[in-house]
């Protein structure tokens, strides 16, 4: 009789521990490795977005470098203490 009683109750515990916890790890690292891709092919879509942008256009190479310059140039005054 204490063996049936010990048996149930390692049954019990080992249902306890898979239903309680293995499942519902898996299902959170389900859903984690999900979002990752998620996000890897958004970064990916966006990364291709940024290429096709950035790509020169016909542009004259004077103007471009006129126009760069003068995004690079920040004015500033030195402060002494």
């Amino acid at each position: 009789m204490i063996k049936l009683i010990f048996y149930g109750l390692v049954v019990y515990l080992i249902y306890k521990l898979v239903f309680e916890f293995v499942i519902p790890v898996s299902k959170a690292s389900n859903q984690m490795r999900e979002k990752l891709q998620q996000m890897q092919e958004q970064q990916r879509f966006q990364q291709q977005q940024a290429r096709t942008q950035s790509q020169p256009k016909a542009e004259p190479v004077a103007s471009t470098k006129t126009a760069a310059s003068d995004k690079d140039y920040i004015e500033f005054e030195e402060i002494k203490p």
